[in-house]
């Protein structure tokens, strides 16, 4: 298993490609600290994951990553429970469909907060605390979730893909302060991926197309060359590599995950 040993940090792992992910980890051999704002989800896939790995070391908190208070407070609580951090895996994220003419500052401030913000108060902390512990030798990595769009912009998505793109800058440049304290700062991209957040994206676009959601649903396939929706379990499994000491080479990278949608 890649992450025998290590204790690991989620947040967004309440549903979707959180929940894949958390549940990839402690299959993996991870114990696991697994976080959302919705309390009741993160503790129904913190059963999940215990009911995979009977020995695992399970938690479950709320979180609220737009609050530097609360951010911190989680990951000391959740360090203290597991015993140590190693791993953090930043995914909380939120997304919203309007023209650009028709957006307004509550839009572009709720996909900011969370999905940039949100990034970077998660990473400060979990350095903050990687920093602290010293152990030098000991493998520590953070993977941030950040989005196709956050490589190419997508229409509809202005907002959305400006706090994606925002999310890679963060991350490469936290990786070069970082690489010489051995901490390996990473990105996931994914792409068109099967998850109840996609499924209200096809119909906000099928609204504002014009459309029928199915003919939103073609369009995606038609995009795809591997010719099928993505899975979260096909991001999770991503993650875990680049976790891990496989990717021990790797730092300041965003992964795409598309099937092939872009590849750049």
């Amino acid at each position: 298993m890649l992450l025998t040993g290590l204790h690991g940090f989620i947040t967004g792992a309440g549903t979707g490609i959180g929940r894949a992910i958390a549940l990839e980890m402690v299959r993996e051999g991870a114990d696991l600290a697994i976080t959302d704002l919705d309390l009741a989800s993160a503790r129904k896939v913190a059963g999940e994951a215990q009911a995979l790995r009977t020995d695992a070391r399970v938690w479950a908190g709320q979180l609220d990553v737009r609050d530097a208070v609360n951010v911190t407070a989680r990951v000391a609580e959740a360090a203290n429970y597991l015993g140590s951090l190693e791993l953090a895996v930043n995914n909380a994220g939120v997304s919203s469909m309007k023209r650009v003419v028709d957006l307004d500052e509550a839009d572009w401030d709720f996909n900011m907060d969370i999905n940039a913000k949100g990034i970077f108060l998660c990473c400060q902390a979990e350095v903050r605390y990687f920093l602290r512990q010293g152990q030098p030798g000991t493998m520590r990595s953070i993977v941030n979730t950040a989005s196709m769009a956050g490589k190419k912009a997508a229409a509809l998505l202005a907002h959305y893909s400006a706090s994606k793109f925002a999310v890679i800058g963060f991350t490469q440049a936290l990786a070069l302060e970082t690489a010489a304290d051995g901490i390996r700062v990473n990105a996931v991209c994914p792409g068109y991926v099967r998850t109840s957040m996609q499924e209200r994206e096809v119909i906000w676009e099928a609204n504002l197309r014009g459309m029928t959601p199915d003919e939103v649903r073609q369009d995606y396939l038609r995009a795809i060359p591997l010719g099928r929706l993505e899975e979260p379990e096909d991001v999770a499994r991503v993650v875990v590599f680049l976790l891990s000491d496989r990717a021990a080479y790797m730092t300041g990278q965003a992964i795409n995950v598309t099937g092939g949608s872009i590849m750049f």
